[in-house]
């Protein structure tokens, strides 16, 4: 594998760090040290940068800066989210089968402190029944949590009508942007959310900070999850991050300038990559193919433990599940809730591309893939 190139297809559980990026936080672990909540100039002049970085992040979302808590990633911030309701007089949480761990095993926590929680299924093509929605939500509900874009299949869930609904019924709307911000416009105004997540990692920027937007106008009394030092509004103490939070702030306004260029061309590749892989009778995507984000495809190769063909593409980098718990035998609980069956389930890949994927190692993948697909099956 040393001498064989790294062809990276997993951009869906992390991206490299984009050297425009690199290049803005570098100066912040040598030169700009000072703490942002020192009151001399060295710390005055970082907390002008937290500000702005804040700006520039709310900016990606059509937020404003003082609606943003930076946190150490979208698990940080969908707990933060979750728990921080539990002072809330409404005790009924909705969300979805297909919602990623960090949301499912919060909601179980919650379960275990006095809430109701309804897991609603999805069609099996991974698209919420809205109608379904409808029906569940009563007077007693506090909050629907769901995806933007799901991290396994990258379908999107039509988050304009599901927020009329909310909105009728005064519910609060948690919306899981991670897999979307920073490659589709997201304004969360226009989409009526009211708590959205994030992580920089996704989209080209460090790991280890994301963001919690938490609506003004919602004024959402959350519970801080981290106490001590009262920073950030006194919903989350602690130092902050400043050298990720600055990468974070350089992501988002690249991410703003750059959003169409990107599409255009992972798309165009991610679509290369289908056209050769489905050439073999019996392969199918996973998900709705219309509704879902650009550079994801989720493919289904029956007969061929999936396990097996990712060792065994070595230099490739491809998923079977989510990064958070890849390190498993068991099916997808995304694709099982949308009906597969678990040796489907067990057959399938996860492609994510992102803006340093080439043509030409796209190639190599449909290559490499289908020759030890042919092999592995059965």
């Amino acid at each position: 594998m040393q001498n064989q190139q790294h062809i990276y297809l997993d951009n869906n559980a992390t991206t490299r760090v984009d050297e425009r990026v690199l290049e803005t936080m570098l100066s912040y672990f040598t030169d700009l040290y000072a703490n942002s909540t020192s009151t001399h100039i060295a710390g005055l002049t970082i907390n002008e940068a937290v500000e702005n970085a804040a700006w520039q992040t709310a900016n990606l979302i059509n937020a404003n800066a003082e609606e943003i808590i930076f946190t150490s990633g979208a698990t940080e911030a969908i707990n933060l989210a979750i728990r921080g309701l539990a002072n809330q007089e409404r005790k009924e949480i909705v969300t979805v089968a297909t919602e990623h761990k960090a949301v499912l095993e919060t909601c179980r926590f919650m379960e275990t402190s006095g809430f109701e929680v309804t897991y609603l299924p999805t069609r099996p093509d991974g698209i919420l029944n809205i109608n379904l929605l409808n029906e569940v939500i009563t007077h007693k509900t506090l909050v629907f949590i769901m995806m933007l874009s799901n991290n396994e299949t990258g379908v999107i869930q039509n988050v304009m009508e599901i927020s009329k609904i909310l909105k009728a019924k005064n519910v609060l709307f948690l919306c899981d942007a991670t897999q979307a911000v920073g490659k589709i416009p997201v304004d969360v105004k226009t989409m009526g959310i009211d708590l959205l997540t994030l992580s920089a990692h996704k989209f080209y920027g460090p790991k280890g900070v994301g963001a919690l937007y938490v609506s003004a106008q919602a004024k959402i009394k959350l519970l801080p999850q981290i106490t001590g030092g009262g920073q950030q509004q006194k919903l989350r103490s602690g130092t902050l991050n400043i050298p990720a939070i600055i990468g974070l702030g350089k992501a988002s306004e690249i991410a703003v300038n750059q959003l169409k260029e990107d599409e255009i061309k992972i798309k165009k590749l991610r679509n290369k990559l289908e056209t050769g892989l489905l050439q073999f009778e019996g392969f199918f995507i996973n998900g709705n193919i219309q509704n879902r984000i650009y550079n994801t495809s989720n493919i289904c190769f029956p007969g061929v433990n999936s396990e097996q063909l990712i060792l065994a593409l070595g230099n490739i980098s491809v998923s079977n599940g989510a990064s958070c718990s890849a390190v498993t035998s068991e099916p997808s609980h995304v694709l099982k809730a949308m009906g597969l069956s678990d040796e489907d389930a067990l057959s399938s890949i996860r492609f994510s591309l992102g803006r340093f994927t080439t043509s030409e190692e796209i190639d190599i993948a449909i290559e490499r893939v289908l020759s030890l697909a042919e092999k592995l099956k059965n």
